[in-house]
């Protein structure tokens, strides 16, 4: 990794970065990384990178500390009081206070899970996450459907389903068991709530649904869970990643710089997690008018492939704006099931090709 320098041309092994390096069994390679407090998180990208390009390594494993908790002095970076003896412990601090680590054994019978995630809301992140999750049925994949945005929990509409789920076994370890919709198990606060009924809840709470989801839903076997995380970098990712391994993240934008922003900021967040993102889908990306068939940029253009770019992920697709989208999604009907060959259909429809191959080209 001698090869991966900061933005001053020193190394990341020289400069006290990397350390705690270790090698498991079966090429698994540990170590943390320390970020300085002008480092970019793409560093962190750089050097796992280069760590996979070594021979004979399988998987890595980074514990990234943050540069806030370098030079802390005492608690949450106080110093410690006069005539006080010193602590041989590292202080509390962020960046230093330990993190939860997913428990592996929740979810064994789930081969990949995938969030799909923004940093800003109304991006089309729900749009993304019911066509992904459908078009993955329909190619034969056991699917399941996590609706994680619990103050929007749209996927039960998306998908044409408002039944109350039913839930089996004794009192204490009671199940619940999903719905299924286009061949695709789903579970969302949606279909535990009355129409109109607002979720009031604090980030505990937001905790506690999720985890319950995790472990009190009766997913069985699944080739792919995907997961509609809520639009920020908050309670609800941090509780997802700490609960369970999370095998690569989609990032949906719209073009314009008001939503990359957001976006840019919500991939730092999972690289700072170690969760590795699989690459950027740009939604909305321009709407052709079905009269004369010119290109309108409602949003701009461009924006989420130069996001892309300087994030150093791949640009998975661009999905077009198209009236049968909206109407898919209020009727029930994923357009990748109603209108496959629609403009936005086959773009969704490659979106999905991509991330295949992206988790495929990881996992060898």
């Amino acid at each position: 990794m001698t090869s991966v320098v900061d933005a001053d041309g020193e190394d990341v092994v020289s400069t006290g970065r990397v350390r705690e390096l270790t090698v498991e069994d079966e090429g698994v390679v540990r170590f943390r990384f320390v970020l300085k407090p002008n480092d970019p998180g793409t560093l962190v990208r750089q050097a796992r990178a280069a760590a996979e390009g070594i021979e004979g390594v399988g998987r890595v494993k980074i514990d990234v500390k943050l540069p806030a908790a370098e030079g802390s002095t005492g608690l949450a970076g106080t110093a410690p009081a006069p005539g006080s003896k010193p602590s041989h412990r590292p202080p509390l601090g962020p960046g230093n206070v330990p993190a939860p680590k997913p428990d592996p054994r929740l979810l064994t019978g789930v081969h990949r899970i995938v969030a799909v995630s923004s940093g800003k809301g109304g991006v089309g992140k729900s749009t993304v996450a019911v066509n992904v999750a459908a078009a993955l049925a329909a190619r034969g994949h056991r699917v399941g459907l996590m609706d994680a945005d619990v103050y929007g929990p749209n996927v039960p509409m998306m998908l044409g389903e408002k039944r109350r789920p039913r839930v089996t076994g004794a009192k204490g370890s009671e199940m619940i068991e999903p719905l299924e919709a286009h061949g695709v198990k789903i579970m969302s606060l949606g279909l535990l709530l009355d129409e109109a009924q607002p979720a009031i809840m604090r980030g505990p709470l937001i905790s506690g649904i999720l985890k319950q989801f995790v472990e009190q839903v009766e997913w069985g076997p699944l080739d792919f869970l995907i997961v509609d995380m809520p639009p920020g970098t908050g309670d609800a990712q941090l509780s997802l990643v700490q609960t369970v391994r999370v095998d690569g993240v989609i990032m949906v934008t719209t073009p314009q710089d008001v939503a990359t922003g957001d976006v840019r900021r919500a991939i730092s967040m999972f690289e700072k997690v170690d969760t590795r993102v699989l690459g950027v889908v740009e939604n909305m990306s321009g709407f052709v008018c079905p009269c004369c068939g010119t290109t309108y940029d409602l949003f701009g253009s461009g924006g989420g492939e130069k996001l892309a770019e300087a994030a150093g992920l791949p640009l998975l697709g661009k999905v077009p704006l198209e009236p049968q989208v909206r109407q898919g999604g209020d009727e029930g009907a994923p357009i990748v099931v109603s209108a496959p060959e629609s403009g936005a259909g086959s773009a969704l429809q490659n979106v999905v090709t991509r991330v295949v191959e992206e988790l495929e080209r990881v996992e060898a």
